[in-house]
């Protein structure tokens, strides 16, 4: 890979490619920080030295109101997680809405297995008005892409669950792809969540845990270069190969875009991926996405906010 001078700044694309990728989940496994630490933590991130990665707070919306706080000068970004989109979780959801209290709930999170949980979820949010992100929750297996098609009718976003605290919660590179290519072709945006705290596919733990079982866990980096080069026509080959690969061998990264193989994307083209296709993921850490980066040679230990 041509990886970035250590002694330059980010490069115009990678910093296209990452900026505001990471939505902080430190209060969900295998983290699972109690809330005053999990906000402690986002706060710590949002003055550090990549807080340009650094995305929203996710939320469920039983917990909105004991995280809120009308004396922060500045309202905090927030998706909320919410299962079924009930009353009481749209009343909370409304209550910090648009920041009076420290909150400024800007993306809501479900998951729906059918068109009709699909519509009744919708309509409950409906509510809430014009301009909220609503990411709705899929299964990878079986073939979504007749959900997705609702899902986009009804312009809402997709999301895929890529892993979990148990290897049967790893869905396969070819659903992934699958998943990616469908929302690509659909201009569906989407998101990812669980088991991409490292850069690129390996074995790992599953959860912090001295006996915790090991799997191979798919890489948020290679997910979002995959996404990148949707738009110079990855294929259906080529996107489970690119998503499995564990090495960025072959992979330029400059001022100007992204090249693997035969394939380019420029920084406009990334810039547009990351806004129309691949909006963020979810993570319950923040410092294992940079560190692993940081050991890949892509980001050095102190960026420039």
């Amino acid at each position: 890979m041509t990886r970035p001078d250590p002694g330059s700044e980010t490069p115009r694309a990678l910093r296209a490619l990452l900026a505001r990728v990471v939505d902080y989940a430190g209060l969900f496994p295998p983290a699972a920080l109690g809330l005053d630490a999990a906000l402690e933590a986002w706060s710590r991130h949002r003055t550090g030295g990549h807080a340009w990665m650094l995305g929203r707070l996710v939320l469920p919306a039983s917990r909105l109101d004991e995280a809120a706080d009308p004396a922060r000068a500045d309202a905090w970004p927030v998706s909320v997680l919410t299962a079924d989109a009930s009353a009481a979780d749209v009343e909370a959801i409304a209550r910090h809405r648009h920041g009076e209290r420290g909150l400024r709930v800007e993306a809501v999170e479900t998951r729906a297995g059918d068109a009709t949980t699909v519509d009744a979820i919708a309509r409950r949010l409906e509510a809430l008005g014009p301009g909220l992100e609503v990411y709705v929750e899929v299964p990878a297996d079986p073939d979504p892409r007749a959900l997705l098609d609702v899902l986009a009718t009804r312009r809402l976003r997709a999301k895929i669950r890529s892993g979990g605290i148990e290897p049967g919660a790893i869905p396969p590179v070819e659903h992934v792809a699958r998943f990616l290519l469908a929302c690509y072709a659909r201009d569906l945006p989407m998101k990812a969540t669980a088991g991409l705290h490292h850069a690129l596919p390996g074995e790992h733990p599953l959860t912090y845990e001295p006996d915790a079982p090991r799997a191979r866990m798919h890489g948020f980096f290679a997910l979002l270069l995959a996404a990148a080069l949707c738009y110079n026509g990855l294929t259906r080959t080529d996107a489970p190969r690119r998503l499995a690969l564990d090495t960025l061998e072959g992979v330029t990264i400059d001022d100007d875009g992204i090249a693997w193989e035969s394939y380019r994307v420029s920084v406009d083209e990334i810039t547009r991926v990351r806004r129309r296709l691949f909006v963020s993921f979810g993570s319950c850490s923040f410092d294992e996405p940079v560190a692993d980066l940081v050991a890949l040679g892509l980001l050095t230990h102190r960026e420039v906010t």
